[in-house]
Order: C-alpha cells, then sequence, then structure tokens
C-alpha cells in the first residue's frame, strides 16, 4: 500500500509540474485580451467619429435651407 501512495504522489507532482511550465492558455487569453482592448478602442473611435460627422452634415444641412 505504501508504493500506491508514492506513485500517487509522484503522479500529482507531475501533473502540477505540467501545469506550471504549460503558457498556451495564458498566452492564448492574453491575445483575447488584447484583440478585446483594441476593438474597444475602434468602436469608440467609430463612434466619435459617427458623431463628429452626423453635426458636420447636419450644420451643412441647415445652412443649405
Amino acid at each position: 500500500m505504501a508504493c500506491d501512495g508514492i506513485i500517487q504522489e509522484a503522479s500529482v507532482r507531475r501533473l502540477i509540474s505540467r501545469f506550471i511550465s504549460a503558457n498556451d492558455g495564458a498566452t492564448a487569453i492574453e491575445y483575447a485580451l488584447i484583440a478585446a482592448g483594441i476593438a474597444l478602442v475602434i468602436v469608440t473611435a467609430v463612434n466619435s467619429i459617427g458623431d463628429k460627422l452626423n453635426t458636420s452634415y447636419t450644420a451643412v444641412n441647415n445652412a443649405l435651407q
């Protein structure tokens, strides 16, 4: 029975070691956060430009009437 405990302990140590050394998930999350930040900046910029264009077109329309 003592061997089973040693084998399980070694197995758990290997599992923890693999988990700590695996960076794929963390890298994917980092790229997803960067992409989300870029998308947020683009949406904000387009929204702001759209509001300014709407104001400009309204001013031109009012001036032409």
